[in-house]
């Protein structure tokens, strides 16, 4: 009995709304503490927060309560993440030694959202099957960094010890020429000593930013297309069964109907 109401309250529309309300106001009351504001400011704040925190706590249990069995509630992954946001939100921000760790998860608890919109649902699962081909993309940019960050310590290590003294400095410079960020400025300063190392940068350029990062943008649009055609194709596949349904509820009822006529038909032949 109980477990019907919660099921239906934790399916509600509006119940989901508010929940997204309190999630917004929570954050926004997470950015307003990082100010300087005054006092009574900060202690509405930090009573605000633990009736923020009592919400999700009820809420959570609410959608526990939900499932007839306890297991199912822990076979959705989206469960187990707001629980463990919710159980985060428990430590006390006050007179203890994890202060830090929980504010930090009161800041992790606008992540909340993502389990709440199917949108942000469905982006967060396009990038996680997506995750292993970047992986390998991700890797042969490493590969790529340590060879260049290798070959600039040993060219320009004199011209500038700051950008190339070692090679992971190098690399972290070659991390600045990949985001495009007055990286040209770096470039002259060396080709003030080797007119040539423009080569250097405009084939890393070439090799990271227009091959590799494409191409991680392209496994991630695939995923997408892949996804979206997924989801057409399977709703195409329940509108043909939904049709082939029909169509037996059609023949079904045309066969009632042939046997109904038939039997008046025979009443009518035996009155005559």
């Amino acid at each position: 009995m109980f477990t019907e109401k919660f099921k239906s309250l934790a399916a509600n529309k509006f119940f989901e709304k508010i929940v997204i309300l309190v999630i917004l106001i929570s954050a926004f009351m997470i950015g307003l503490s990082t100010y300087s504001v005054p006092e009574w400011i900060e202690n509405f704040i930090y009573f605000f927060d633990i009736s923020i925190t009592v919400f999700f706590a009820i809420e959570i249990f609410i959608r526990f309560k939900s499932y007839n069995k306890v297991l199912n509630f822990f076979k959705n992954g989206w469960n187990i993440f707001d629980l463990l946001i919710v159980i985060g939100s428990l430590i006390p921000l006050d007179g203890s030694e994890t202060v830090f760790l929980g504010r930090l998860l009161r800041i992790v608890r606008v992540l909340r959202l993502v389990s709440f919109l199917p949108e942000l649902r469905t982006l967060v699962a396009i990038l996680y099957r997506a995750l292993p081909k970047i992986g390998n993309i991700v890797l042969l940019m490493f590969i790529l960094f340590y060879i260049y960050g290798g070959f600039g310590s040993l060219l320009f290590a004199e011209i500038n010890p700051s950008y190339w003294g070692d090679i992971s400095i190098a690399m972290l410079t070659l991390f600045r020429v990949l985001t495009l960020e007055n990286w040209s400025e770096v470039m002259y300063e060396t080709m003030s000593v080797y007119p040539i190392s423009w080569i250097y940068y405009v084939s890393f350029i070439f090799i990271t930013v227009f091959a590799l990062i494409n191409m991680m943008v392209g496994v991630v649009v695939d995923e997408f297309l892949t996804n979206t055609e997924s989801k057409l194709i399977s709703k195409l596949e329940n509108n043909q069964q939904m049709m082939r349904d029909n169509q037996q509820i059609i023949i079904s009822s045309e066969d009632k109907i042939r046997k109904k006529l038939d039997r008046i038909e025979k009443k009518l032949n035996g009155d005559l």
